[in-house]
């Protein structure tokens, strides 16, 4: 393929791109084909010749789009967003067409260089300690990591290492966290070979320091050594905020590392009205949230910081190294070029708007709810509404059941107190107040079935 072709071909997949979201609207938010219609479309043996790319994008539109769940439809509302936008989309082309791999100081300096300042920019604009920065005086610092779950993973092995240095290289470590908190958690604990605990959290959904405190005790009390506590800013489930206040000098006094994960709703941190929910937050070793679940920016991308990056270094940085490897892969991609493009094209001003605005939504669908007497709201939390059908359980399960069968929207189910709620979550940047009506319409006629049966 020369030049020219190349133009033609790029020219024509962004377009098709532009169309796709242009028109994503219309279509079932779900998967329209069954297992198995991959392998009906395409032969079994790869081509002998090559394929006019005409025909490539042909296929997209006959093949693949058919099979797709469309994440970024107005009417998805089943998961915590996965973001998106023009400037991001953007960003992730150059940074595929430049082929930067980023690996130290001297290939490669303008890579390294703009993602530091560009964890610097995130870091003010979600008001984080300034301890955080890589232009600090101090020993903190940033990178981009490729999911939240990674960073869960490295600030175990962080904190495995450091106490161990500390103590025995034997010790029994153990971690905790709270119920709520991402299965990943408990993946990362097997990982890194450390005992998580899973601690019991309060009316609200959110982790107590008393909890903690008392699990911390007990396992001292057993000869184990506690290493590390992952809170969650924002959980899964209900969007719940574990009290840092309370945590962070439990952690502080017993020389556990404290890891937070806000992967979520640490994107609200840039509106300052939303600040109060991580009082505690000085006291965190590592801080991490996804630029790519609420900001706009497509994945992957996952920002973490350290307060002291010399633990980091000690387990990840090799000699030869001329910059921080504080992460498992040794190489990473440019994704800073897509979150510089997001942040100079939105502003802070803008990030400002889209957050506030998906919050709201949030909020006029929980009026909505409301004002049904046959529906209970369970909990709200941003852009997040938890609720169900009164009474048992089978009744949300029903029409959880069938909203799903009918492809329109979709939504999630989940077990909050002993209860089946339905998760409703804003989650695309094309939702407006009348697409929210859509999607209550939709439920009404459907659980109207359910009381009827």
């Amino acid at each position: 393929m020369n030049s020219e072709e190349f133009r033609s071909f790029a020219k024509a997949a962004v377009d098709y791109i532009a169309d796709y979201l242009e028109n994503i609207r219309n279509k079932k938010v779900l998967s329209s084909v069954e297992p198995g219609y991959l392998h009906q479309h395409l032969p079994q043996e790869p081509p002998q010749e090559g394929e006019p790319w005409q025909s490539l994008l042909q296929d997209v539109d006959r093949i693949i789009v058919p099979g797709l769940t469309h994440w970024h439809s107005p009417h998805f509302h089943a998961y915590y967003p996965t973001a998106n936008s023009h400037p991001g989309i953007v960003g992730e082309i150059l940074l595929s067409g430049l082929a930067t791999i980023s690996t130290d100081w001297h290939p490669d300096n303008v890579c390294v260089a703009l993602e530091q300042k560009v964890l610097d920019w995130l870091a003010k604009l979600l008001h984080l300690p300034s301890h955080f920065l890589n232009t600090s005086p101090g020993p903190g610092g940033g990178l981009i990591q490729n999911a939240a779950s990674d960073s869960t993973l490295i600030a175990l092995l962080i904190s495995k290492t450091k106490k161990t240095s500390e103590t025995a290289p034997d010790a029994k470590l153990v971690a905790y966290t709270s119920e709520q908190s991402n299965s990943s958690v408990e993946k990362a604990g097997l990982l890194a070979s450390t005992t998580i605990r899973l601690l019991p959290t309060d009316e609200h959904g959110a982790l107590r320091g008393t909890t903690l405190l008392r699990a911390i005790r007990e396992d001292i009390a057993s000869g184990l050594t506690p290493c590390s506590v992952v809170a969650t800013l924002g959980t899964t489930g209900t969007c719940a905020f574990d009290d840092l206040e309370e945590i962070g000098p439990i952690c502080k006094d017993f020389g556990v590392w404290l890891h937070v994960d806000a992967a979520y709703a640490g994107a609200a941190f840039c509106c300052p009205e939303y600040l109060p929910l991580m009082k505690g937050v000085e006291f965190a070793d590592s801080f991490c949230f996804n630029p790519h679940k609420w900001m706009l920016v497509n994945s992957d991308c996952s920002a973490m910081w350290f307060k002291d990056v010399t633990h980091a270094e000690k387990v990840f940085d090799r000699e030869s190294s001329g910059t921080h490897f504080w992460q498992i892969p040794d190489v990473r991609r440019f994704r800073a070029l897509k979150l510089w493009f997001v942040l100079r094209v939105y502003g802070v001003e803008g990030i400002r708007k889209h957050i506030r605005k998906q919050v709201d939504l949030a909020k006029y669908f929980e009026g909505l709810v409301r004002g049904d007497c046959r529906f209970e709201v369970c909990r709200v939390s941003l852009g997040l509404v938890c609720f169900r059908v009164k009474g048992d359980d089978r009744r949300t399960q029903d029409l959880i059941d069938r909203v799903t069968q009918r492809k329109k929207i979709f939504v999630m189910p989940y077990y909050f107190r002993e209860k089946l709620v339905i998760r409703f979550v804003i989650c695309s940047r094309f939702t407006e107040e009348t697409d929210v009506l859509v999607a209550w319409e939709e439920i009404k006629s459907q659980v109207e079935h359910n009381l009827d049966g």
